[in-house]
């Protein structure tokens, strides 16, 4: 596959970096379509790479940056200015979608924080410009108990220090089966635990919102997750998918843990979504 680079500035003034990747135009004249990813909490956008390599052997296109205070994106890390310009990262990529591969279709693949951003924008922007979107593991609610005083604690000094770091209190141990995964999570540079009062109060609070809603959705939507994913709820994706109405379909692993696309039968997990993006052109 073939690798470029690109990005913006942010509405805050952040620069923020992208990168895509093509598939080898010695086997394919002209892509068959775009795949929009927003990566999770702490991480970013190159632990995607084999997920890029992926959808790019069958002639894809994959689009992905690094959120704000992630990666090789600017600004204290874990910290986004306002939460809600995290929409803005959607609408660059997809913008760079319809500049550089006019009339392709366009899917929008989230996971984690990033499941959670595409299904918050899906279901209070009502976006329409999408031929799918995907969200794995999405951070909807927790897997586990959040402590009350820190809740309170943060909604309480969110608007006086926004930018006041802690630590996301995620154990790397349950992110994937496969203990490989787990150590290059560990000993990668660009991963960070740090979250600001802004970023984590305006995340979960956007996902109680999202799991709340009732309404139509009206761009088809897979929801996957793992039954043991011991970081976000894997009750709270089956709700809200019961909660909805419109073409939204459910897939729960059984016995697989965060991150889908990281577990030993990630093949199988990749091919399902691609089988599913197939049957929605």
């Amino acid at each position: 596959m073939q690798h470029y680079e690109f990005g913006w500035k942010s509405p805050s003034n952040i620069q923020i970096y992208a990168q895509g990747w093509q598939p080898e135009t010695s086997k394919f004249n002209k892509p068959v379509g775009v795949v929009v990813l927003i990566h999770g909490l702490g991480e970013h956008s190159s632990r995607y790479e084999h997920v890029a390599e992926f959808f790019t052997y069958y002639g894809w296109v994959v689009l992905a940056n690094d959120r704000s205070g992630h990666g090789k994106s600017g600004n204290k890390r874990g910290h986004i200015n306002q939460y809600e310009e995290v929409f803005d990262d959607i609408k660059q990529l997809y913008q760079e979608a319809k500049t550089k591969y006019t009339d392709l279709p366009v899917f929008l693949y989230g996971h984690s924080m990033g499941g959670g951003i595409v299904l918050d924008y899906l279901v209070h922007h009502h976006p329409k410009v999408f031929k799918g979107v995907i969200a794995t593991s999405p951070l909807l609610q927790p897997a586990f108990k959040t402590p009350k005083a820190l809740l309170f604690v943060g909604k309480m000094l969110r608007p006086l220090l926004p930018s006041f770091t802690q630590d996301n209190q995620l154990d790397p141990s349950l992110l994937s089966r496969d203990e490989l995964v787990v150590k290059a999570y560990l000993s990668d540079p660009l991963v960070h635990s740090k979250v600001t009062f802004e970023t984590a109060i305006k995340m979960l609070q956007a996902g109680e919102d999202t799991l709340a809603y009732t309404g139509k959705i009206e761009t088809p939507l897979l929801l996957t997750h793992g039954t043991e994913d011991g970081i976000t709820s894997h009750q709270a994706t089956r709700k809200f998918s019961m909660g909805v109405q419109g073409d939204v379909t459910l897939k729960l692993w059984e016995g697989f843990r965060h991150e889908l696309h990281n577990e030993p039968e990630k093949l199988e997990v990749l091919d399902h979504i691609y089988q599913w993006m197939l049957q929605k052109l």
